[in-house]
């Protein structure tokens, strides 16, 4: 069976940061896109593809100007939709709804928002999608949370041992099949 690279880079800072920032389009910072071309500088990756958000887009299009690579935009790879919440600060949420939410995120959903599972499906679907050649996705936290738990199995409590700031680099070695899976390669922040 063979096997290609997928490295998932977390979007560079946006303005706003330190909030739920799910479907808002927050603009990235100068800095943050700085960082993400600095973070993919290096890569042999044949392919390029980003959230449609531009905090993920904006930096992927610099990447790309920088590799000689064309993106490709897919929506799949957006960030969880926190709904009611999305643009708050989590000290501006109910503890106790927050606290369900981080628990369980399938049973306690934001208001209006989307569900863990709803997340990994949408992930997984953009995953399969992808072409078997060494492929740069830059996406969000939540989304490369829900590839750990597609391609790994891990659960969601399991994914919030990742630390991963903004401009953080996830490399996986992932193998196609009737259930894909990964290896963790690398994990730079």
């Amino acid at each position: 069976m063979s096997s290609f690279t997928l490295h998932l880079l977390r979007h560079g800072e946006p303005e706003g940061a330190g909030r739920l920032l799910g479907r808002s389009d927050a603009r990235p910072t100068s800095a943050g896109i700085a960082a993400c071309v600095e973070r993919a500088c290096g890569l042999a990756v044949h392919g390029l593809i980003s959230s449609d958000l531009q905090r993920a887009s904006k930096a992927a299009r610099a990447i790309g100007g920088s590799l000689g690579l064309p993106v490709t935009i897919d929506p799949r790879w957006r960030e969880m939709d926190f709904g009611a919440w999305d643009g708050l600060a989590t000290t501006q949420i109910d503890n106790a709804a927050l606290g369900r939410f981080w628990t369980n995120p399938d049973a306690n959903p934001p208001p209006d928002g989307e569900t863990w599972s709803t997340l990994v499906k949408r992930v997984t679907a953009a995953i399969d999608a992808l072409p078997s050649r060494p492929t740069l996705a830059v996406t969000h936290g939540g989304a490369m949370r829900a590839a750990l738990a597609a391609l790994c199995g891990f659960d969601h409590r399991q994914v919030w041992a990742f630390d991963l700031p903004y401009a953080a680099l996830l490399s996986l070695k992932l193998w196609r099949g009737d259930a894909p899976s990964a290896q963790i390669i690398g994990l730079r922040s």
